[in-house]
């Protein structure tokens, strides 16, 4: 009784482990091939859900369904104008055919440095064969002028491909390299690109001299200003000063006519009184002159002889 139940027990175990060995479960995210002495067998596995395989002589080897990760080193690349930049790169790639990818790559690990080979290399051959504007650039552009100056100082040169289509050609160029390999490269961008240090120093002597230049423009535009608001303060203190010293002029004129109108009127109201007060002084002056023991010679031109004459 209990050498049957040991066989029992042996045989169920038994039984797990060729089930087990038989049977095998993909989800959503996996895709498979089953390989025989290290060989594939059969088609690709791509649909999830139950599955089945020889035991002990197959194995399965499984394959991501989902997008992945591609992500480059930062390289020193010259551009066709001889401008060394470092460039940083990174794209997204697939499993088309898992069993073509098995063949050429075996797993995902290998993918990664064959496209290490494949991107980074049409990566230098496509902006050693572009200027660096093409590279930096995406399209034609109008800037953005926040004064009046930088008119003439912001102009763009135009281009004729820009980053956007050079990513694109290092796409296309990489899928077809990829071709034969069982993956399909989805996206390809550029992550980030410096100068290196002896463009970038350059790069930060030209941006300085130019900002002095606009500093010192600035400065010559304000003394210039300054200067014609002197000019003209002092233009409008001499015109204030010759209009008031013009309109004084006129006030004392106008005084001194109102005056001299003012003392002829009055002179001649009163010439009569001013006559008699001269002929009563005249006669006090004879009246404190003259006794009964004076004798006096007079001219015909003073006034004692007019009034004595007009007496007689």
């Amino acid at each position: 009784m209990k050498k049957q139940i040991i066989i029992y027990i042996v045989l169920g175990i038994i039984f797990l482990i060729a089930v087990n060995g038989t049977v095998f479960i993909m989800d959503e995210t996996q895709q498979s091939i089953v390989t025989q002495f290290g060989k594939p067998v059969g088609e690709p596995r791509t649909t999830p859900g139950i599955n089945f395989k020889v035991p002990f002589l197959q194995k399965v080897q499984f394959f991501d369904k989902r997008y992945l990760e591609w992500d480059g080193d930062r390289n020193q690349v010259p551009t066709r104008d001889k401008k060394f930049i470092f460039v940083d790169t990174y794209a997204r790639w697939e499993i088309t055919n898992p069993l073509q990818f098995f063949i050429r790559l075996k797993d995902e690990r290998s993918a990664q440095s064959r496209l290490d080979d494949i991107l980074d290399g049409e990566t230098r051959n496509a902006i050693a064969n572009h200027d660096l504007l093409e590279v930096v650039r995406s399209s034609n552009r109008n800037p953005e002028v926040t004064a009046q100056f930088m008119e003439e100082l912001e102009v763009l040169e135009d281009i004729s491909v820009g980053r956007e289509k050079i990513e694109d050609i290092v796409l296309s160029k990489a899928n077809e390299r990829t071709s034969d390999l069982g993956v399909r490269v989805l996206d390809f961008k550029f992550k980030r690109m410096n100068y290196v240090n002896e463009v970038r120093d350059r790069v930060y002597d030209r941006m300085i001299s130019e900002r002095n230049r606009i500093a010192d423009q600035f400065r010559s535009e304000g003394q210039g200003e300054a200067r014609k608001i002197q000019g003209n303060k002092e233009r409008d203190l001499a015109k204030i000063q010759s209009e008031a010293f013009r309109e004084a002029e006129e006030i004392k004129g106008r005084a001194d006519a109102e005056a001299t109108a003012i003392y002829a009127s009055a002179y001649n109201q009163n010439r009569q009184a001013v006559d008699l007060y001269k002929f009563l002084r005249t006669m006090e002056s004879f009246e404190k002159s003259l006794d009964e023991n004076t004798s006096i010679i007079l001219s015909t031109d003073t006034e004692f002889f007019r009034y004595l004459n007009r007496l007689d």
